[in-house]
């Protein structure tokens, strides 16, 4: 799925802003990198950051905003806002979800803390320059991602299971793949397992915990990346008083070069 009039982060997030854009992000503005968002208490950001520093392939940090600013470092996104310019957020409240929404401005506190870590999203172009498909963006759906069996390396309140995506890669592709997604690691690089989901205690495939299901072609193996929808898993299980995310697969997009993941 390619968007014309959404080739750049910057028109991605007014899109976002204006409502014009609610859906996921992948393969919008392609060589621009996307990113996981969290919107937190400032009081539980350093344990948060801890997390993510001792789970680095799911939580890759891109960049963090101070006390009090919802926008990013000018590099990462110009006159972005942390508030309104990714497509979906979810509001998650004492370790539920509660709501999905399209803008959280009045949900932002004054001590408040913005987090982005790298996405899949943002190697996907790679791939496919390389001939290898993207399934989810070839269906115009959402990437599927599944809680796995693994356990992240618990920092104060933040602990939880591993959450990877799926993307089935023809067989004599997936060294290509490995091969190419390896080279950024602000995107969780390379997979963190190939082949059988059970060996991450995936038992359906058809059945994602988050996103969409896609069809697996013969000849094709599951090919399965570090998510950042695990930190959602952490924050459930700290259960903060009110924490925000981006929906799953609706991603906040920057203008930092694809290269710069590298």
């Amino acid at each position: 799925m390619t968007i014309p009039s959404l080739q750049t982060g910057e028109a991605v997030r007014q899109a976002a802003r204006r409502g014009t854009w609610d859906r996921p992000t992948a393969g919008l503005a392609p060589g621009y990198v996307q990113t996981n968002v969290v919107l937190l208490p400032q009081a539980f950001a350093f344990d948060f950051l801890r997390f993510c520093l001792r789970n680095p392939k799911p939580c890759p940090v891109v960049d963090i905003t101070a006390p009090g600013n919802p926008h990013p470092t000018s590099t990462v996104a110009a006159e972005a806002d942390l508030r309104t310019d990714v497509p979906r957020y979810r509001v998650y409240q004492e370790g539920r979800f509660v709501e999905e929404v399209t803008e959280v401005t009045h949900l932002w506190g004054a001590d408040w803390v913005g987090v982005l870590l790298g996405c899949s999203f943002t190697f996907e172009e790679a791939l496919r320059r390389a001939g290898i498909p993207v399934r989810h963006v070839e269906c115009g759906c959402n990437v599927p991602m599944y809680i796995t069996n693994r356990a992240t390396y618990p920092v104060g309140p933040f602990r939880g299971p591993l959450v990877v995506s799926m993307r089935p890669i023809p067989g004599d592709q997936v060294t290509a793949a490995v091969r190419i997604t390896a080279r950024y690691p602000q995107a969780h690089g390379a997979p963190v397992h190939i082949g059988d989901p059970a060996g991450l205690g995936i038992s359906d495939l058809s059945q994602p915990d988050f996103g969409d299901p896609v069809p697996i072609h013969p000849g094709e193996v599951p090919v399965f990346w570090a998510c950042g929808v695990t930190t959602h898993m952490a924050l459930m299980e700290a259960r903060l008083p009110v924490v925000i995310t981006h929906a799953p697969g609706h991603m906040f997009v920057t203008d930092l070069p694809v290269a710069e993941a590298i």
